[in-house]
């Protein structure tokens, strides 16, 4: 009699237990900006072919007389806004050379919707329809920045017929491509990231079901982009920020 008690109690503790887990590893529900209870729309945005909106930010020239037209994906925790410290071009020089860029937020980013079943295909095809309702023309450029890169490798594979040219700017590495060179990637993974990024990355690529969990988790440091930490950064990129003076967490003078 007291074993099956404590069988049942032991059940019981155990389906508790996966509850709390399974709940800890679902992220919250999106917070829709213009829906009731959201964020405010304040930037320009367009509606997409699933009823979604992207926002959207415009640099440079006006587009209809813009050379050049130029569509720019911002990295991880960013948006629109980063676009002009991201390229750091000034706005005279864009003038000189013609330039047309936009920004968007992209999906669950900033004033965009969240899109649930985004993949690489279907951010390619969100770039391709931005384009084509501000009428950017047949062929554009794409820029991505940092996270944003992964976008630009969606456009160089699904798009590439609506491309003028790609940019990759410090662009993430996916350290399992098997075109990388095993040397390189081993080298890069272990000694050129913090050990809490390789352990992001990893439970990112093994375990994607428990990337929030992992990335919000107080046990464990999660991923030094995440918690701003300046690990991540090398002495130049540190004595750029300070002359850029960009108003962000990880700005503190360069290391010894």
């Amino acid at each position: 009699m007291q074993k099956e008690m404590l069988s049942k109690i032991a059940a019981i503790l155990l389906i508790g237990f996966l509850a709390f887990a399974y709940q800890a590893i679902q992220s919250p529900p999106p917070r829709t900006c213009g829906s009731p209870g959201g964020p405010p729309i304040t930037a320009p945005r367009i509606k997409l072919r699933d009823g979604r909106h992207l926002a959207y930010k415009e640099h440079g020239v006006p587009r209809e007389v813009a050379k050049k037209k130029i569509v720019f994906l911002h990295g991880f925790g960013s948006s629109r806004d980063d676009a002009v410290i991201a390229t750091n071009l000034p706005q005279g020089l864009l003038e000189e050379l013609g330039a047309y860029i936009v920004s968007f937020d992209r999906p669950g980013y900033g004033e965009s919707d969240p899109d649930p079943n985004r993949t690489v295909k279907s951010l390619a095809l969100d770039v391709e329809e931005l384009a084509d309702k501000l009428g950017l023309g047949t062929k554009f450029y794409v820029m991505g920045f940092s996270m944003g890169g992964q976008a630009v490798w969606g456009c160089l594979k699904f798009i590439p017929h609506r491309l003028a040219g790609a940019t990759l700017m410090t662009p993430v590495v996916n350290y399992w491509w098997h075109n990388l060179p095993s040397n390189m990637s081993t080298k890069a993974y272990y000694e050129n990231q913090p050990i809490q990024d390789q352990w992001a990355v990893r439970v990112s690529h093994y375990f994607p079901w428990l990337t929030f969990w992992w990335f919000t988790q107080k046990w464990f440091p999660s991923s030094s982009v995440v918690q701003f930490n300046p690990a991540v950064f090398s002495n130049q990129d540190l004595s750029i920020f300070s002359k850029l003076q960009i108003n962000r967490p990880h700005q503190i003078e360069p290391k010894n």
